[in-house]
């Protein structure tokens, strides 16, 4: 089912997303460590695009390179963390009335890894339980669609927001595997 989110707009709810082209979005990557299905490792992100929101870890897919190279390598670079298996739960497209492109962000969740997080330049990983995630200090849209990553479920959205911050409107489905 869908997920209806505020404003007007949205349409028939049965309507699949509009895909965009390649080209059309910045492909972006999001990892999120979770431990024995009861607590999940996020990053205090300390500068940039998010500074100040926790968030799991991830970044650009850079040119020649597969969605999942990159989510393996962002995790490393800002947890130190690495991991043999990424398995992907989603894809949300923001769009930003302040960015010029929508991002497409993928979504994985990894629960085999390798070393210790440990604190980088651009992230300060801490671990959260389930309960204990702090929503009030994240992006608005992470507390819509986490129910469904902590679930185990698969899913896709789109979020607009506006000045940023300001989550205006959302589509949100469960996917089938």
């Amino acid at each position: 089912g869908v997920v209806r989110g505020l404003g007007e707009g949205l349409g028939d709810s049965r309507r699949q997303v509009r895909r965009p082209m390649d080209g059309e979005v910045k492909l972006l990557t999001l990892v999120i460590p979770v431990e024995d299905d009861k607590r999940v490792l996020l990053g205090l992100k300390k500068r940039g695009f998010g500074e100040g929101y926790y968030n799991g870890f991830g970044g650009k897919v850079e040119p020649g390179e597969s969605v999942s190279e990159a989510a393996a390598r962002e995790l490393e670079e800002e947890s130190e963390l690495r991991s043999p298996k990424l398995d992907k739960r989603g894809v949300l497209t923001f769009h930003y009335d302040d960015k010029p492109k929508p991002l497409e962000v993928h979504v994985f969740r990894v629960s085999e890894y390798e070393g210790v997080p440990a604190e980088t330049e651009e992230m300060r990983p801490e671990w959260f339980a389930f309960d204990e995630i702090p929503f009030q200090k994240m992006w608005a849209d992470d507390a819509l669609w986490y129910p469904l990553f902590l679930s185990g479920k698969t899913f896709e959205g789109e979020f607009y927001f506006e000045n940023t911050h300001d989550l205006k409107r959302h589509e949100l489905r469960e996917t089938t595997t």
